[in-house]
């Protein structure tokens, strides 16, 4: 990680990002492996560094302040004796919270408790702060305001950060580097602008960018799919692609009442409608006009919009999505 840098751990509940930011911070033995810092190992299989002594400071979900202290103590705890406090005064000041030093955390409001935990974590000069979903319990707009507020707050103090979220816009939005995780595997590392032109798997597509998949089959130059037969544009391939990744604005809804498609349900976007829609064992989101008159349980079928592409995988690779004429 660079000086300042923020990187989201992305992932579903339950793929392994808090166990690892826990491994990280010092709460967790790792079975197998090794953790550095600074290019110091920290843990292994049978030695462990204590958090106390990892220089890294934790923001917990649940904010986890001592309720009987008040703001200043509370953002003090983490000092070692004799330690300044001039950096806390500065923290205070920077978050907002410098008015509020008496007040106790039950007379804080769930942003200002963000804040204090923050200051706290920040306050020992720690060169590393990890945060377990740190925004999650928070109202939409004090969330959007303190996730726009985080980056600028720890460059200000030229601090790095691990990001634990489970929300792709989240992450995307805010993370100079975003991990995508999935039953405790990296599937890629990469900036934002990189994710989504490049996903790496189509776990990558369907997780973060909400992009809908299909299974294909190659034969010779033909791409076969469930709606239709395109033309396969690659030759001496390393890997044989077996999935197709398309946005939702690739695919069209033709109401049929023979169609073999079944409108699941529709989301109001503005200017057009996002149908969740069901076909055989899969499920698409599928950009519609407004106009458009599908609702639940109507059915349909699916064709490819013209001069659209998609992403095979493995590989990556652009693919038109023309339907090869016979």
């Amino acid at each position: 990680m660079h000086q300042g840098e923020l990187v989201g751990l992305l992932g579903p509940s339950g793929c392994g990002k808090t166990t690892l930011l826990r491994l990280i911070a010092g709460f967790e033995k790792p079975t197998n492996g090794r953790i550095l810092i600074n290019n110091r190992e920290v843990a292994n299989r049978h030695n462990l560094v204590p958090p106390e002594k990892r220089g890294i400071g934790m923001v917990f979900q649940d904010y986890a302040l001592f309720p009987h202290l008040d703001t200043w103590s509370n953002a003090c705890f983490g000092l070692r004796r004799g330690q300044d406090k001039n950096r806390v005064e500065w923290l205070l000041e920077l978050l907002g919270l410098s008015d509020l030093k008496l007040r106790y955390p039950h007379e804080l409001s769930g942003g200002q408790r963000q804040r204090l935990a923050l200051a706290r974590a920040l306050a020992p000069g720690t060169s590393i702060v990890v945060l377990d979903e740190p925004f999650s319990n928070l109202d939409v707009d004090v969330r959007l305001k303190l996730r726009s507020e985080l980056a600028a707050v720890l460059k200000t103090c030229s601090t790095s950060a691990i990001l634990v979220t489970h929300d792709p816009d989240e992450a995307l939005a805010i993370c100079d580097r975003v991990a995508v995780m999935s039953d405790g595997d990296i599937h890629q590392c990469s900036s934002p602008p990189e994710l989504v032109n490049k996903p790496a798997t189509s776990f990558v597509g369907r997780f973060v960018l909400q992009r809908n998949v299909i299974p294909i089959e190659i034969s010779g130059n033909n791409i076969h799919t469930p709606f239709g037969t395109l033309f396969n544009p690659l030759s001496n391939m390393k890997f044989t692609p077996n999935e197709l990744m398309l946005d939702d604005q690739c695919l069209e809804l033709i109401p049929s009442p023979d169609g073999d498609a079944i409108i699941e349900g529709c989301e109001f976007q503005g200017q057009n409608w996002v149908l969740r829609v069901s076909y055989a064992t899969y499920k698409f989101r599928i950009y519609c006009p407004l106009e458009l008159t599908l609702r639940p349980g109507d059915k349909c079928c699916i064709r490819y919009k013209d001069n659209k592409k998609g992403l095979l995988f493995p590989g990556s690779v652009s693919c038109s999505l023309n339907i090869k004429s016979t």
